[in-house]
């Protein structure tokens, strides 16, 4: 049975662990197993140097026993997808596994972008230039297979 990294910024939710199970239940339903990273259970009398670094290990192992890895790529904290969540599709890609990323708005990156400067928009309110490759994301995920809609939705590209 081929295994599926969940990742993406559901981690940090409330019910994070209710939505790590339903995603684990929709692995199950299209014949996947899901690697969902709050699997790894940290002590929490651990120091937070310790929590950080066995978190950080042991979600590169299961990046590393995953085939594919289905990626949240919605935008997290501002326009841009979650940094920890970018890392993992990184180093997935890296290591030559499939990559599927879902996303609600799956328009050019300059179309969404909310920080255009008002002078000039092909810049944006720092003067810096957008980049205008008619892709949903930065350029370096143009290896990862792009989906509009949620997690269901990537399983079912695959």
């Amino acid at each position: 049975m081929k295994k599926i990294y969940i990742a993406g910024f559901d981690v940090f939710k409330e019910d994070s662990l209710e939505i790590g199970e339903r995603y684990k239940l929709t692995c199950k339903k299209y014949g996947y197993e899901g690697l969902y990273p709050l699997d790894n259970k940290i002590d929490t009398s651990w120091s937070k140097e310790k929590a950080r670094k066995f978190i950080y290990e042991s979600n590169i192992k299961l990046i590393q026993k995953a085939d594919i890895i289905i990626a949240n790529a919605n935008p997290f904290r501002g326009e841009e997808l979650d940094s920890g969540t970018a890392f993992e599709i990184g180093y997935a890609l890296a290591l030559g596994k499939e990559v599927i990323l879902y996303m609600d708005d799956t328009r050019a990156y300059k179309q969404k972008l909310t920080c255009k400067s008002k002078i000039d928009e092909r810049k944006d309110a720092n003067g810096m230039f957008i980049e205008d490759f008619d892709f949903p994301l930065n350029l370096m995920f143009s290896d990862c297979k792009i989906v509009q809609g949620g997690f269901e939705e990537a399983i079912k590209a695959i």
